[in-house]
């Protein structure tokens, strides 16, 4: 092989590097990198009530959800790094994507970071309420699929994304991070229509840490810059076609070396317009405790509560109100391996609003455990989910 091959052969080696997750350098070119990463989790699964029969079947995506992406960054000098992300949800059980025509359908963005003056992202991305309230709330400690407050109203699981946004994230002063984004709407003539907006904090002081978000969805059925969000379910499907949105929430939590414990909070309000099936304002308020506890290093245990009371409006005097049980238990078979245990219970009380048929009514309000069963819910007033699985991140 002539000195030329060599360099060629050479060239479509290196090429073909970061695909496999490999760090590349050049001394003709700036330091680059780019991770391959994943996560494949399935599940036994029984449900006590899914409308109006029990069942066992197997579930994905219970304890993380399943998922590959791309990570890169590349060093363009001065401290700072150019960087994307491309991430993929897929149903481990049948290889499917989990939404349809949406290759990347969790992250697509791309953005300058630099330690000194912050992080600046364009794309499909997760809000900074999630990204900071969430990882402190429920679902960071006790997985979404059991653990996200009723139907995943408050939006702190992975249930919402803004396509089109701009986001800026803080560097780390003594603690105290911010973010703030703005979803385009795209509209002809007007900037605000469809628009969207996320603004959150985050302080970490030792064993302490808390977080508060906000968010504002305008133009909920029709936003082009709204990637993603759960309004399927029935406790807040009567409020589809809300004119906008306003989440807000905070959470707080205290480590005290092997025991953890933490508090949270949302507020989620649906506002009518000229197109809406409802008429009054509807308010959502959710009060929640978690902790967990390291019983040896490869053991953890986890607990919470969370109670969830609609306000009263559009004609119900008995509004609709949850509470919620979560538990869960995982066992570390190496770093990347895990054994996991998963059990919810709900109780629903009241009358809520549901759509159907292009129309809404009231209703007695089923149970509806977590974020698993928006769209087999209870077909009464509770609902049990009991859940053993393995999930392997890559």
């Amino acid at each position: 092989m002539n000195s030329f091959k060599r360099a060629r052969t050479r060239a479509l080696v290196l090429s073909c590097l970061p695909f496999a997750g490999a760090a590349l350098s050049s001394d003709a070119a700036a330091q680059s990198s780019v991770t391959l990463y994943g996560v494949v989790d399935n599940a036994f699964t029984y449900v006590s009530n899914q409308r109006g029969h029990a069942n066992f079947y197997m579930s994905q995506g219970n304890l993380q959800a399943s998922k590959f992406g791309l990570l890169g960054s590349e060093d363009i000098g001065g401290g700072t790094k150019a960087i994307f992300r491309l991430e993929s949800g897929f149903n481990s059980l049948t290889g499917a994507q989990s939404s349809a025509g949406f290759l990347f359908n969790r992250q697509a963005y791309v953005g300058l970071s630099n330690d000194r003056y912050g992080t600046f992202t364009l794309g499909r991305q997760y809000t900074p309420y999630f990204q900071m309230v969430g990882a402190l709330g429920p679902t960071g400690v006790l997985t979404g699929a059991t653990g996200a407050h009723p139907g995943d109203v408050d939006a702190l699981d992975t249930t919402l994304r803004f396509n089109n946004s701009v986001t800026y994230l803080s560097p780390n002063i003594a603690g105290l991070q911010f973010s703030a984004q703005y979803g385009l709407g795209g509209v002809p003539g007007s900037v605000a229509n469809g628009s969207n907006f996320s603004a959150a904090f985050r302080y970490d002081y030792k064993p302490f840490a808390v977080a508060a978000g906000y968010v504002k969805l305008k133009d909920i059925a029709t936003s082009a810059a709204l990637g993603t969000f759960a309004i399927n379910s029935p406790v807040n499907s009567g409020y589809a076609t809300a004119r906008s949105a306003q989440l807000f929430a905070a959470a707080a939590r205290y480590n005290l070396r092997d025991l953890m414990v933490g508090v949270n909070y949302s507020n989620v309000q649906y506002a009518p317009g000229s197109g809406s099936l409802f008429a009054g304002k509807a308010v959502f308020n959710t009060y929640g405790v978690i902790s967990t506890y390291r019983i040896t290093p490869a053991v953890i245990v986890g607990a919470g509560y969370s109670y969830t009371r609609a306000s009263k409006a559009n004609g119900m005097s008995d509004p609709a109100h949850y509470h919620q049980i979560s538990l869960e238990q995982t066992y570390n078979l190496s770093a990347r391996t895990t054994l996991y245990a998963l059990e919810a219970y709900q109780l629903a009380r009241g009358k809520t609003l549901i759509a159907a048929g292009g129309a809404t009514s009231i209703t007695d309000a089923v149970a509806v455990v977590g974020d698993s069963q928006n769209t087999t819910p209870s077909s009464g007033p509770s609902q049990f989910v009991g859940m053993v699985g393995l999930r392997h991140a890559f």
